[in-house]
């Protein structure tokens, strides 16, 4: 058996000292179970230990982001904030980035992760990974748009998206609409209603594959996602 404060800092980056506070902060789960005593004892090789539901000592890390207007899906960049410079201290680590990007002045969903393989797969429009948008428009949604929008919207320049599906919200008079895309084409969403002739007034990415943006979350903030969360990316398509 092992102290549960030296377990989490002998496998983490974590000193024991940090991993202290996490304990007592009720951060830590043991077996299923929030644990706040760092001198706990546990079985190295039997208990399941999880640090913001990460399981310690795992290679990758993955966050929820709610992302603000303003800011750059980007690690760096010389003018603007990126959303690695809005990290929380403790969820920052060495090889952050977004899986994908949202648009400076978008705001919502975006995973940040150190694993490029999940990256790649959630980008690849071989894989289907739908993202789904709330937009709101300085007009109606037409019948004849969302026809557009499932036979696939060509832009000026010949390109042609791959099939959308738009939605309207009726309460909203059909200012507000759910658009749904498998791919992720520079300003793409904008761009298909300019085709359409509306101006996107308000964007915000709302799911990724199955995976919704936790309504709990302010604009701004974090979050550790679970193993579990992270599958549902991959559920739920219907291409």
């Amino acid at each position: 058996m092992e102290r549960l404060d030296k377990y989490i800092a002998s496998r983490g980056t974590e000193s024991r000292k940090e991993a202290q506070k996490l304990i007592k902060s009720g951060a830590v789960t043991v077996d299923g179970a929030v644990c706040k005593k760092p001198d706990a004892k546990v079985d190295p090789e039997q208990s399941t230990v999880l640090v913001n539901g990460q399981a310690v000592g795992e290679k990758y890390v993955y966050i929820m982001m709610n992302k603000p207007q303003g800011v750059v899906s980007a690690t760096e960049d010389r003018r603007d904030k990126t959303v690695i410079d809005i990290l929380p201290p403790d969820l920052r680590r060495e090889g952050l980035f977004p899986a994908g990007r949202l648009d400076k002045d978008t705001e919502g969903l975006l995973i940040i992760t150190n694993d490029g393989d999940l990256a790649h797969k959630m980008l690849s429009p071989k894989k289907h990974v739908e993202k789904r948008y709330e937009a709101e428009l300085d007009g109606e949604i037409t019948e004849d748009m969302i026809r557009s929008f499932k036979e696939g919207i060509v832009f000026a320049d010949g390109v042609k998206c791959m099939p959308a599906k738009l939605e309207t919200v009726p309460e909203t008079g059909k200012t507000v609409g759910i658009v749904t895309i498998c791919e992720g084409k520079f300003h793409q969403v904008k761009k298909m209603f300019a085709v359409c002739g509306r101006k996107v007034v308000h964007l915000k990415r709302i799911s990724i594959g199955n995976l919704y943006l936790d309504g709990k979350m302010p604009i701004g903030s974090c979050k550790y996602l679970t193993n579990l969360e992270i599958q549902q990316v991959f559920m739920g398509n219907i291409h």
